[in-house]
């Protein structure tokens, strides 16, 4: 097939790429504005394949999209071009209302044309797949799980502007008979994580010796899926998910945030330990709560599993041991990152 990939710069993005091209025989093009988060170099494994090729194009221009689908012809619109990042849009949430909802509505625009267009055989093979976020739903308490039938009732700027993409995308699907899919994640991890988030973020604050932040008390759980589990997810899902469906994509991996936290050390006390000998734990240090900031997320990917077969592969542990190894051996890619464009420091204090 012919998969159409909006942000392939991006974190999962690109893991979608670097998946499709190592172990599909699809063609690829990746659509990219490449804001601050998207890094071409995050692709150069696959690159120079000749069924991969890039455009620098924004989703929020319906010439630059409308002209890439037509040229392109797609059979698959992997549609994963976001702000993505909660402390950012805490501070500046207009950009996340803009890229996230006005962004989506012109692609689901363009690709409503595009289909409509195509010849019968066309028009059923066709699918315009957005990617989401389990953050959505809002929080939950101590037991629970998100289901693709769970109310949404998103918290910050950035779960808001994608509840109102998805609701978006079912809309064209229900209105107008566009070929959806939906699917909503959770906390995803893995390498070319862009620094800000938490996981990279700890791992190079870490090294660098400075202070490890860990919002309030550290008890905030998330669900944890490695990226290339996702990738796999996302594939099976356009080439099998029926169409109008929705399908959560979780890690079976709960764990609190100090915990992850606790663990990205002990990891790097063993493979690369602090030169006075002191466990990195001891950079670890509690700051203000972010606003707004939910208690629970945990995910029940029942319903992938039994309808598609899918599954992670990789436990938390392992996962983490690859992520850290990784950033341990790619010093160059995320150093660049910070030389260039981004400090590590606080985000998400409101203004």
């Amino acid at each position: 097939m012919r998969i159409l990939v909006t942000g392939g710069a991006g974190f999962i993005g690109s893991a979608l790429i670097r998946h499709l091209i190592r172990d599909s025989d699809h063609e690829v093009l990746n659509f990219d504005k490449l804001t601050y988060a998207g890094v071409l170099t995050s692709l150069e494994p696959i690159d120079a394949d000749p069924r991969y090729s890039f455009i620098q194009g924004d989703i929020c221009d319906a010439d630059a999209v409308r002209s890439a689908i037509t040229e392109f012809r797609p059979d698959v619109i992997a549609h994963l071009a976001a702000e993505s990042h909660v402390d950012r849009s805490i501070d500046g949430p207009g950009e996340f209302i803009q890229t996230n909802i006005v962004g989506t509505f012109n692609m689901l625009q363009q690709a409503l044309g595009y289909w409509r267009a195509l010849d019968e055989a066309g028009q059923a093979a066709f699918r315009f797949h957005h990617i989401s976020t389990d953050e959505v739903f809002g929080s939950l308490g101590d037991e629970g799980y998100f289901t693709e039938t769970t109310s949404y009732d998103p918290r910050s700027p950035y779960s808001a502007s994608k509840a109102a993409s998805d609701h978006l995308v079912r809309a064209w699907h229900e209105t107008y008979g566009l070929p959806t899919l939906i699917t909503n994640c959770s906390n995803n991890y893995g390498p070319y994580h862009f620094p800000e988030k938490l996981i990279p973020l700890i791992i190079i604050r870490a090294l660098a010796g400075d202070p490890l932040p860990v919002y309030g008390d550290g008890s905030n759980v998330r669900d944890w899926l490695y990226v290339e589990d996702h990738a796999r997810a996302l594939r099976r899902v356009f080439e099998q998910g029926a169409p109008g469906q929705t399908y959560n994509v979780g890690g079976n991996s709960e764990r609190r945030n100090i915990d992850v936290v606790r663990t990205i050390c002990e990891t790097l006390d063993r493979e690369s330990p602090r030169t006075d000998g002191k466990p990195y734990a001891d950079q670890i240090g509690f700051v203000t709560d972010r606003l707004g900031h939910d208690h629970r997320y945990a995910i029940d990917a029942s319903k992938i599993r039994a309808e598609l077969g899918w599954e992670p592969i990789e436990t938390f542990e392992d996962g983490i041991a690859k992520t850290v190894r990784w950033y341990l051996d790619n010093r160059g890619w995320w150093q660049a990152i910070l030389d260039q464009r981004y400090d590590t420091g606080r985000l998400g204090k409101g203004k």
